[in-house]
């Protein structure tokens, strides 16, 4: 069984996940994601990955994009834990070299993340990052 205490001791593991990412190093978020084949990430390169194989490849993919990372900010706004599901909700900020670019470049994301208990512990199962962490006018989410 599986407490918020435990979920708490989590939550710096997991910043440190995107630390790791914007460096180039995308296994602090390989270890956290549950082994089972219902994960699923959305991060902001698109698409949704489903399944630990896909999802360990778009991970991957996203790392390869970023190097010279560092966080500024993790803003949570919203946390819920019970017996059997988490969820954050948090806006991450910070600077990385992205792409071919040799400058570090701001980034933010929206995130989500759902977490469950699995063998004595918290797993994450979904996560969901995208950029628009400010509002946005009406036109922009028409796709043509």
């Amino acid at each position: 069984m599986v407490d918020a205490g435990d979920f708490d001791a989590l939550i710096e593991p997991y910043h440190g996940a995107l630390r790791a990412i914007i460096n180039g190093d995308p296994n602090g978020y390989k270890a956290m994601y549950s082994t089972e084949e219902d994960v699923t990430l959305a991060n902001p390169f698109g698409g949704v990955a489903r399944g630990r194989a896909e999802v360990e490849e778009r991970l991957e993919g996203a790392a390869s994009n970023y190097r010279d990372g560092e966080i500024d900010s993790i803003e949570t706004i919203a946390k819920l834990v019970t017996s059997g599901l988490a969820y954050l909700v948090e806006v991450e900020t910070y600077r990385a070299k992205v792409g071919a670019s040799n400058e570090p470049s701001p980034a933010g994301l929206r995130v989500t993340s759902v977490f469950r208990p699995e063998d004595g512990a918290w797993r994450l199962v979904h996560r969901h990052a995208d950029p628009a962490i400010g509002r946005r006018p009406p036109e922009t989410v028409v796709q043509g």
